[in-house]
Order: structure tokens, then sequence, then C-alpha cells
């Protein structure tokens, strides 16, 4: 990243690093270079493109785009969030511990509790909000720490600069899962972040019609280390992804303004609603953490859930009932998506494992989309009033 795109806003560069016109015709949009190989020009072989899984001159326009908008020397794009995952994962050797915050995405915990234990990686759980708990967790000398804020599904509030702090000062590596709240509300590096972390399918793509993922650091010697893992085992992005991720980017500002207006005014209805037992979002006064949200994030996001009176038959029923919100597992898509996280994402886990995590048979999780919101609140309260007794 330039200089010159420091004095830049956020909606500036979403628009224009990394995506200059075109030298060879003055395109405007960058081009999406459809090839895996590049001939030698240059005879030293020291040209930047010679195999697109090396290097492609769309995802790098991706890439610096990437590590523009969180404040990064080098950013990373990947094939998925959990390629992603994956090459930080690769960070840790044998006998090697990380510590996770355990409600964590449900995909990361699988990593780390049925892939990495066949690596003798041993991972710790930690409720990462409970600063003691985290001191205590590091007496164990982790070599990385992975956070989450805000979590998902529970929408819990992690004190990034503190927890970073104490994990600088065991040795550890400090990554973030920023997904659920996406560069323009909340920047890890500047928080004492070493990796940022995302699933640039959600919020980044913002249209459900990609899969894609990023890391994005400010130490440029981590950077190559992670590189040469993307590099080795292939979870690169093809260049179509990538040009869709960029494409997707431009309108970041614009649609997470509605999805986090669209989120608050969901969670103050459900807040009033018989039904409703309780509300996570950071954005109301009633959640446990929202004073340290206010802190750290521009605007409190587009993801919120809630428990239900009627444990799981009414969950279901809710998400089977509602018909401008998709029942399915992802968020971040200009349509709202609905889930049972018990019967879901969390399906494969026994009901204590549950229970230890907090999810229960009456939470459910809605991504607010950019709809009407008026349609989007009768469409959820009708789900509610309908609820069998």
């Amino acid at each position: 990243m330039s200089d010159h795109d420091h004095a830049w806003s956020f909606a500036t560069r979403a628009i224009h690093s990394g995506q200059e016109p075109d030298p060879a015709t003055g395109a405007v949009t960058v081009p999406i270079y459809q090839t895996s190989t590049f001939t030698r020009i240059d005879p030293d072989g020291h040209q930047p493109f010679v195999y697109s899984r090396r290097a492609n001159p769309t995802r790098s326009a991706l890439e610096s785009c990437l590590a523009s908008l969180d404040g990064g020397v080098r950013a990373l794009a990947f094939s998925s969030g959990m390629a992603a995952t994956t090459a930080a994962a690769n960070l840790l050797k044998p006998g090697d511990t990380a510590l996770l915050v355990e409600d964590c995405y449900g995909g990361t915990r699988q990593l780390y509790s049925r892939v990495l234990v066949e690596r003798e990686v041993k991972t710790l759980w930690v409720d990462a909000t409970d600063l003691d708990a985290v001191r205590r967790a590091l007496a164990a000398a982790p070599k990385l720490v992975w956070l989450e804020s805000p979590t998902n599904p529970l929408l819990r509030i992690v004190d990034l600069p503190a927890v970073a702090d104490l994990a600088h000062a065991a040795g550890a590596l400090v990554a973030v899962d920023n997904t659920l709240a996406s560069p323009y509300l909340q920047r890890p590096l500047e928080l004492g972040a070493d990796i940022v972390h995302y699933s640039t399918t959600k919020y980044h793509g913002g249209h459900s019609d990609l899969l894609g993922g990023a890391l994005i650091v400010q130490d440029a010697a981590l950077g190559e280390r992670l590189a040469y893992y993307q590099y080795i085992t292939g979870g690169v992005p093809g260049p179509l992804d990538a040009w869709l991720v960029l494409r997707g980017i431009k309108t970041m500002v614009l649609r997470m303004e509605q999805h986090c207006q669209n989120a608050l005014h969901l969670a103050l209805a459900l807040e009033r609603h018989p039904a409703v037992a309780s509300v996570r979002y950071p954005g109301l006064e009633s959640h446990p953490q929202h004073q340290l949200a206010q802190r750290q994030m521009r605007r409190f996001g587009g993801i919120l859930s809630f428990e239900l009176h009627g444990g799981r038959r009414a969950g279901l029923h809710v998400c089977n009932t509602v018909r401008l919100y998709g029942f399915a597992p992802s968020v971040g898509g200009v349509e709202s998506l609905i889930t049972h996280p018990a019967s879901v994402m969390f399906s494969s886990f026994t009901a204590e494992q549950r229970a230890t995590i907090g999810i229960t048979d009456g939470l459910v999780r809605v991504s607010a989309g950019i709809e009407d919101i008026t349609d989007l609140t009768r469409d959820l309260l009708h789900a509610l009033d309908t609820i069998p007794s």
C-alpha cells in the first residue's frame, strides 16, 4: 500500500487500492487473467508472474486492496476461509499448543479438534471474554492464540488489545477471525493482532456467489512464511473468484451500513417479543460487552442471535416459517439468512459439547440482509407469533 493510499478514506480505498486502470487498455475494472501460465518475457526470470498458483495479476490486485483495507503490509487471498485458516495453522509444528476462543467458527473447531490433533498439535479452549481465564490458559505457552470478535453465533466481544498484550507477553502470535465484523467495522491489526483472517465469501464478496478467504499481516517475514505455505499447499482462488471479491469490496461500505441498521432494528424488535428469552447483539445496551464493542467497532455488524422460550421446536418453527430469510448456515450476503445452530452448524457435537460452548436448542441466528426493514421485521415477527403453544 502506498503512502498516498494511507490518506484515502476506507470507501475510497475499497474502490481504488490495487485497482489502477489497466496499463494495456485503460480498462477501469481489473481484468480477469484467466490463465494458468505466463511465458518468460524476462530472460533473467525476475518477472512477477510465472504460474498462477504462485501469483496471478487479478489475485495480486485483490491482495493489494485487502492489505490496504486492514492496514497491513501484506495480504494473501485463498480459495476459502478454511484454506486461510489451514495456512495459519501450518505455523504450528508437532508438540506446539494453540489456544482458541471456545465458541469459534465450527469449521475452525473441527480443524483443530479432529485434524491437527493427528499432527500432535495440542489445542486448548478458553472463554476469551474472561481475562483471568486467558491468563491461566497462557501458562501452557501456546504458540498461537486464535480469537473471534464478535464470536459466531453467540456474539461475544473479546477485548482484543488486552488479550493481545497478554498473548504477546507469553510469546504467542495472535490471529483474529474478523469475518463477522469486516475491516470496515473493526481493524484487528490496529488492536494488537499479528494476523487477521477472513472468509471473504461473506461481507467482502457480499452476494453469496463465491468462495474465498484471506490472511493479512503487518510483519513482512510472517507474510513470507504464510505465502510459502499457500504456494506449497495450493489453496489459492481462481482469477474469477478473486475478481468477484474485488467487485464486492467496492460496495462494502454501503452494504455494511445497511446490514448494521437492519440488524439493530431487528434486535430491538426481538427484545420486545414475548416468545424471545434474550437477544444477543453488540449494539444493544443489554449486551454485556456493549461498551467494549463501542470502543473496538465502528458499528455493530449484521449478525444477531436470540434465544426462544420454546426451545428446539420453536427455533425450527421460526426458521421454517419465515419467507424472506433463507434457512442456511452462511452469513454476509445481501439476502437475509436464518439458521438453527444446534441442528445445523453444531449438529455433529454432542449435547454436552454444545452446552459447554453455550449452543442451546432454542438459539436462532440471523444474518440481516439489506432488504427493506419493514418487510424483514413483519416476516420475522409473524413467525414468532405463530409458534405452537
